[in-house]
C-alpha cells in the first residue's frame, strides 16, 4: 500500500522539491548582496523549512528532538549518522541557531539550484576526495571560521548513507582536524531514525506514511580524550539510540 502511495504522491513532492529550489535560489542571491551572510542564512533556514514540509506530501512525519542545553557561543561539531540526502533539511532548520556548516562533496557545490549556492557561498566545507591537499585545506578553512565565529558543523563520518539504516563504521579523519584546530569545540552525537526508508524504493516511487526522527545526544566533552575515542564514543551513543527507538532492517 505504501509503495502503491508512493507512485501516486512521489511527482507532487518532487514537484514542490524542485519549486522550492528555484524560487530561493534568487532569493538567496539577493539576501547575500543586500544583506550579507545573516540575511543569506536566513534565506537558507527558510528554504529548508519548505524542503523539510515535502516530506509531509508524502504522509511522511518528522520529530526533532533537541533536550540538551547547548551553547550558541560555542563551536560544535555535531556527528550525525547518515541515510539520506532527506536526513540535511532538517538539520540545517532545526539546529539553525548553531551556524552548522557542512562538510560536502565538491560535486554537489556545481548545478543545483539553491543547494549548491549555499554551499558556495554559505560557509560549508567543499572537499573533493580525490585530492587530499584540497580536501584538508577545505576543512581547515571551515575550522578557522569555526574558531573566529563561533560556527558550527554536521558530519557524517560514515563517508556514505546507509540504503539499510545499518549504522557502518565512523572515520576520524575530519573530526581530528577540527578538533586539533578547534580543541575547545564541543561534540554532540545526533541520531537520525528511518530517514532510509524514505528511500527504500530508489528514488521512485519513494516511500509514504513513515515516521522519520531525528534526536541530539548528550554532549561529549572532547578535552583529554583522542579524536578515535571521542568518535567511538559518539558512535556508540547513536548505536544506543537508535536501538532504542527500534530502528530494523524492513
Amino acid at each position: 500500500m505504501r509503495k502503491f502511495s508512493g507512485y501516486i504522491l512521489t511527482p507532487i513532492h518532487y514537484i514542490y522539491f524542485v519549486i522550492c529550489l528555484l524560487v530561493f535560489h534568487p532569493i538567496q542571491w539577493l539576501s547575500l548582496k543586500l544583506g550579507g551572510y545573516s540575511a543569506h542564512k536566513r534565506s537558507v533556514d527558510i528554504l529548508n523549512w519548505f524542503l523539510t514540509s515535502t516530506y509531509y506530501v508524502l504522509g511522511n512525519t518528522v520529530s526533532f528532538s533537541n533536550d540538551q542545553n547547548l551553547p550558541t557561543d560555542r563551536s560544535i561539531i555535531f556527528i550525525a549518522n547518515h541515510q539520506s540526502m532527506y536526513d540535511i533539511p532538517p538539520l540545517i532548520y532545526f539546529l539553525r541557531k548553531y551556524h552548522a556548516k557542512f562538510i560536502s562533496k565538491i560535486e554537489l557545490a556545481k548545478g543545483i539550484p539553491s543547494i549548491s549556492f549555499n554551499l558556495k557561498h554559505g560557509g560549508a566545507a567543499n572537499i573533493d576526495r580525490k585530492d587530499p591537499k584540497q580536501s584538508i585545506s577545505e576543512i581547515l578553512k571551515l575550522a578557522k571560521n569555526m574558531k573566529e565565529k563561533s560556527w558550527s558543523a554536521i558530519i557524517f563520518p560514515e563517508g556514505t548513507r546507509s540504503k539499510t539504516g545499518l549504522i557502518k563504521p565512523f572515520a576520524v579523519g575530519g573530526i581530528a582536524t577540527i578538533l586539533k584546530k578547534v580543541p575547545n569545540a564541543l561534540v554532540v552525537p545526533v541520531a537520525i531514525n528511518n530517514s532510509w526508508k524514505m528511500v527504500r524504493y530508489g528514488n521512485y516511487p519513494l516511500n509514504t506514511f513513515i515516521h522519520m526522527s531525528w534526536k541530539v545526544l548528550q554532549p561529549i566533552e572532547p578535552a583529554g580524550q583522542a579524536a578515535e575515542e571521542v568518535v567511538l564514543l559518539a558512535e556508540e551513543r547513536i548505536k544506543d539510540c537508535l536501538k532504542v527507538m527500534g530502528n530494523k532492517k524492513g
